[in-house]
């Protein structure tokens, strides 16, 4: 295998590690009530300005459920398609490389945007 394929997967495989990691934290904080904490420990300012929906539950509270549970589902996607390139570039050795190995890299980037922009806006 070739150093730059090499080093593709290590930061596939390491970016897969740190987004199973950092959603599972943050989601931990906000089942023990510290939801609305920041990651730096301060409270938000403007938290008594949350919205309520009808069912009497707070908006950002429903939108940070969502966004971890996302997160989770594109977590594991992740991993698996990390695991498939694996696969995809021991068998087809150090000369070749496949359109749908190219593929893969491309989807396993889409993902760690939109994890990691999810993540930032949190």
């Amino acid at each position: 295998m070739t150093s730059w394929l090499r080093r593709y997967a290590a930061v596939i495989s390491l970016s897969a590690l740190l987004t199973l990691i950092v959603p599972h934290g943050l989601g931990e904080a906000f089942q023990q009530g510290r939801g609305s904490d920041r990651v730096g420990g301060a409270s938000d300012p403007q938290q008594d300005d949350d919205v309520k929906l009808p069912n009497g539950k707070s908006q950002k509270e429903e939108i940070l459920k969502a966004e971890f549970e996302q997160n989770t589902k594109d977590a594991t996607q992740l991993v698996d398609l990390a695991q498939q390139l694996q696969q995809d570039i021991e068998k087809q050795g150090y000369s070749v490389v496949s359109m749908s190995t190219l593929k893969k890299t491309d989807d396993i980037e889409k993902l760690v945007k939109r994890i990691r922009s999810r993540l930032r806006h949190n």
